[in-house]
């Protein structure tokens, strides 16, 4: 088996992950795939849009190749580059390059953290064209049915300075992801963390009323990541004040009337 085999297989999805859908967004997403058509998610930070894609490559069978997109992302970082090795110059190709000559999916994770000049890049691949032009090589990768290319992002930071712009926003299909309705939210509290019912129902109701702060100052409330993780630590025995406070508390802010208020909500709850 070659390297790139290999390396591929370590992208694949062999059990099916936890996935609660809240309306049609998996039906949405499949339909994109067989059209080849790219996908964007927006939503809040911990909301589950990176398990769906992860559902979404488990269902499709298909590699899921991940990029955590940052301010220093280079076209180089996606695409590839040459590397010396015993004297020789050797192309290495970059994870979007990996993912289309695999025909997997690639997942830019909070896309619009990259560079402006790096994001260009996909444009062809996310039109009619569904090319990948490798300029340090001279060559023209046409992807295979089979690719999908997806990316993520926050519309609760955007700005001026970090937002999609219209050239490429519009190649998407679009998926709005939020919170979870509250049954939903506990039901998958219950799942993740193994927590009963019970706790995971005011755990939920934890995290709505941190929410309710954004007009007070708090850019975002407590994710359903963070009741999952709060729920993980109380059943490995942390008293529940003090799980809280570890994982959903002090994950929000570091202003300390902020902080108060929201250990209030503990105290009101526990």
């Amino acid at each position: 088996m070659s390297g790139a085999k290999i390396r591929l297989e370590e992208h694949r999805i062999i059990e099916e992950p936890y996935y609660l859908a809240q309306k049609n967004e998996v039906e949405i997403a499949c339909a994109a795939h067989r059209r080849g058509l790219p996908l964007l998610l927006k939503g809040p930070t911990g909301c589950g849009k990176t398990r769906f894609m992860q559902y979404l490559a488990w269902k499709l069978d298909r590699p899921l190749i991940t990029v955590s997109c940052h301010d220093d992302l280079s076209t180089s970082d996606l695409v590839g580059r040459y590397l010396i090795r015993a004297g020789e110059a050797v192309w290495m190709d970059g994870p979007l390059t990996l993912a289309v000559r695999a025909g997997g999916i690639c997942y830019l994770d909070e896309v619009v953290e990259a560079r402006k000049d790096t994001t260009v890049v996909i444009h062809p691949l996310a039109d009619d064209r569904r090319e990948l032009p490798i300029e340090k090589r001279g060559e023209l990768l046409v992807a295979p049915p089979e690719f999908m290319l997806a990316v993520s992002y926050n519309p609760g930071y955007q700005s001026v300075l970090k937002d999609l712009k219209p050239s490429t926003r519009q190649r998407f299909v679009a998926l709005s992801f939020t919170y979870p309705a509250v049954e939903q939210e506990a039901e998958i509290v219950c799942r993740e963390s193994r927590v009963d019912r019970k706790l995971a129902l005011t755990l939920v109701k934890l995290a709505v009323m941190t929410r309710s702060l954004k007009d007070s100052g708090l850019p975002e409330g407590a994710s359903t990541r963070l009741l999952i993780q709060a729920g993980k630590l109380i059943e490995d025995g942390v008293d529940i004040p003090s799980a809280c406070r570890a994982a959903v508390v002090e994950p929000l802010s570091d202003d300390p009337e902020m902080l108060a208020a929201i250990e209030d909500m503990v105290a009101s709850l526990f």
